[in-house]
């Protein structure tokens, strides 16, 4: 997938004028660019991977790519805890089927906990595929429904939608934290 396909998956869960983000399972960064493409040169985003290769290309594509958005890469392990600011929004773009589905919650929930009241959390996964060695949890819709209602935030919205060209449908849906009253 390409930079441009990857933010138009997920424009409109993007909101305008938010500015501190995290890409949790960056990769090598085609959603860390489509991210900071759509945040602009005022955006931040913790691009958070534990592959140092793919850490390596990720820094190279941003380079490439200067965008202007300040893109801080992190080698670690996102289904682990780690010290983020408050932030506007949360993305996993295909990684969380790499969670086994007994941890899926608890991982959720502590991704919550970096978000500020009103901050918004993206999933991109796969919707009606099999599991692979590539995608070996995958996280339909309705099991992204029931995440979400286990980790008290509102039902996914869905953002968008294609065809795989490796099975089943590649969605990306978002929620947001409650705000505090």
């Amino acid at each position: 997938m390409d930079v441009r396909t990857a933010a138009a998956l997920i424009r409109t869960a993007v909101p305008p004028g938010s500015a501190t983000w995290a890409d949790l399972g960056a990769g090598s960064g085609t959603f860390t660019l489509a991210l900071a493409t759509l945040l602009g040169p005022q955006g931040r985003v913790y691009a958070v991977d534990k592959d140092p290769s793919a850490l390596e290309e990720l820094r190279d594509a941003v380079d490439d790519a200067a965008l202007g958005t300040q893109v801080i890469a992190l080698q670690h392990d996102f289904r682990k805890a780690h010290d983020f600011p408050p932030l506007d929004g949360v993305l996993i773009a295909n990684a969380l089927h790499f969670v086994a589905p007994d941890e899926q919650a608890a991982v959720l929930r502590r991704v919550k906990s970096y978000l500020r009241p009103g901050g918004r959390l993206i999933v991109v996964d796969y919707d009606g595929r099999s599991a692979s060695a590539w995608v070996p949890h995958p996280v339909s819709k309705r099991r992204l429904a029931e995440l979400f209602k286990a980790i008290a935030v509102d039902a996914p919205t869905l953002a968008g939608s294609r065809p795989s060209r490796y099975g089943g449908t590649l969605y990306a849906a978002w929620s947001a934290v409650p705000t505090e009253s």
